[in-house]
């Protein structure tokens, strides 16, 4: 496909391009004022077109429009940027999941008792609450990059610290400075996957990180099973100490990224903005149109406002509250489902189901990683074909059903006064079914979808604000857990996390509209977010 000449800057909803003669001259960034004001009011114009009126649950496609383009090769360096800055969600992934083998030889070695392992598990989500928070702020004045070293950085000295602990208090705070920096990473790395990306592409690379937060999950259950036949004094400690190595190379390679392009132009560097984007884009109208969408954004009003404007501006704009709303309800439910009661627990499930051995219980856990981690593929394939409301749909759905049938398995076995096999293995499909259809779409889309939403001076802050929400409910779920179950029974624990993601689906249902094929600056007419 032949480059779009220079005077074309902008592409209307319909297909038809917008030309500004003169807007855009050769080796030039910037965006004449009367070109924006002729964009604006096309685009003003074409508010009143009856599909933008309102924000549609499921995307209509225009019956009007012309016929498709020749298919334009996708570029693949975002795909490369995306995937290593997404690399560091595999630390997460692996500082939060390796509990849950590890605290079987933590006990045996230190004493810790059940109380104790409830907080050291669930702790580091309450502790990432600083990092999520101060991310937003971190990323929108040093930049995504550097804010993604820094969570490296703390990675390394988290699992150090905890290889090195000789009791609880030093446990906690190993937990502290590795808990800042999985908040850091919840929040920055979708961002930027989302920034980066261009809109035929976006849903594939914003799903990266959870691609590789699961990846870590599952190699800390690796971990767990490899290390199980050390001695207890040593298995546990060698278990932290393997995820100490990888931040190095990681801190290492991310300088090599380039800078977001959005925050470039918050920045007033328009110009490196532009080549970023250059590189970034199918093609060069695409770079040309997604530079001017974000100028357009920016010069709206977007920069130069304080944080405080910002949250001001948020307590005042239905459409900036709707959004918030959607995004702090959807990581609600993502946590509250109960996900992290498998992934902290998941030995602990099995021995109630029946498993006798370590060794079983590990293999299993396993198993779970391998579902949790390659089920997320199939969210990663779909996402931008079949669409973001399709996928939580089917999750959200499957999820209560699988749950249901778990607390069913679970009030059976407790009938029987001997464990039952068959019981048992249906429990442990029973599980797994769950995580499949978590890791399928709720899990994933949660970070996708609230990254797409947020308006452009709101992202940084409304990220870490929908971060702050989901390790709550995280840290809520692993440090009640033992107790819920001892108080209600198994069945009762997975019947209330049924009757949770049940909500969920009725929220999804109702509340989400599809964004599926959308620019991240045509979300802000497609929720009145302006």
């Amino acid at each position: 496909m032949a480059p779009a000449p220079p005077h074309v800057i902008a592409r209307a909803r319909d297909g038809r391009l917008l030309a500004c003669p003169g807007a855009i001259k050769p080796g030039r960034a910037a965006t004449s004022t009367r070109c924006l004001r002729q964009v604006t009011l096309s685009r003003r114009a074409m508010a009143h077109q009856p599909r933008d009126a309102e924000a549609p649950l499921l995307a209509k496609p225009d019956a009007a429009a012309p016929a498709p383009a020749p298919a334009v090769k996708r570029n693949k360096y975002p795909f490369f940027c995306a995937v290593l800055a997404s690399m560091t969600s595999v630390l997460t992934g692996y500082n939060v999941a390796v509990m849950s083998g590890a605290q079987i030889f933590m006990a045996e070695d230190l004493g810790i008792s059940d109380a104790q392992v409830e907080v050291l598990s669930g702790v580091i989500n309450i502790y990432s609450l600083a990092g999520a928070l101060l991310a937003g702020w971190t990323s929108d004045r040093l930049g995504r990059r550097l804010t993604i070293v820094l969570a490296n950085v703390l990675f390394l000295a988290g699992p150090l610290c905890m290889t090195l602990a000789g009791g609880y208090n030093a446990l906690m705070v190993g937990r502290f400075i590795a808990g800042i920096a999985v908040g850091y990473d919840f929040v920055i790395a979708p961002v930027y996957a989302a920034e980066i990306s261009p809109a035929s592409s976006r849903g594939l690379l914003t799903s990266v990180p959870e691609i590789f937060n699961n990846t870590g999950v599952m190699l800390s259950y690796v971990s767990n099973l490899a290390f199980s036949g050390l001695p207890p004094h040593l298995s546990w400690r060698v278990m932290f100490a393997a995820g100490a190595v990888p931040p190095v190379f990681l801190a290492a390679g991310t300088l090599t990224m380039p800078e977001s392009p959005r925050w470039l132009v918050m920045k007033g560097r328009v110009a490196e903005a532009k080549t970023v984007l250059h590189r970034t884009s199918d093609t060069p109208a695409e770079a040309e149109r997604r530079l001017l969408e974000i100028e357009d954004v920016v010069s709206g009003g977007a920069q130069g406002k304080g944080s405080s404007s910002a949250w001001k501006e948020a307590a005042t704009k239905p459409g900036v509250r709707r959004v918030l709303a959607m995004v702090l309800t959807l990581q609600f439910f993502q946590q509250a489902s109960g996900i992290d009661s498998v992934v902290l627990y998941g030995p602990r499930i099995l021995a109630t189901a029946g498993v006798t051995s370590n060794t079983s219980l590990l293999s299993l856990n396993v198993l779970f990683g391998v579902a949790k981690a390659g089920s997320i593929l199939i969210a990663m394939a779909l996402v931008d074909r079949a669409g973001r409301r399709p996928l939580l749909l089917v999750s959200t759905g499957g999820m209560a059903a699988s749950l249901l049938l778990v607390g069913s398995l679970f009030a059976a076995s407790a009938s029987t006064k001997k464990g039952d096999a068959v019981v048992s293995a249906a429990t442990v499909a029973a599980v797994v079914a769950y995580v499949v259809f978590f890791s399928m779409g709720l899990g994933p889309m949660a970070w996708v979808y609230s990254s797409e939403i947020l308006p452009l001076r709101l992202r940084g802050q409304g990220a870490g604000l929908g971060t702050a929400m989901n390790r709550t409910m995280c840290a809520v779920v692993i440090m009640t857990f033992i107790t819920l179950y001892k108080a209600i029974t198994m069945a009762g624990a997975f019947y209330l996390y049924a009757a949770i993601s049940a909500a969920a689906f009725v929220f999804v249902y109702a509340c989400l509209p599809e964004t599926r094929g959308r620019s991240l600056e045509d979300m802000e007419d497609l929720f009145h977010t302006k």
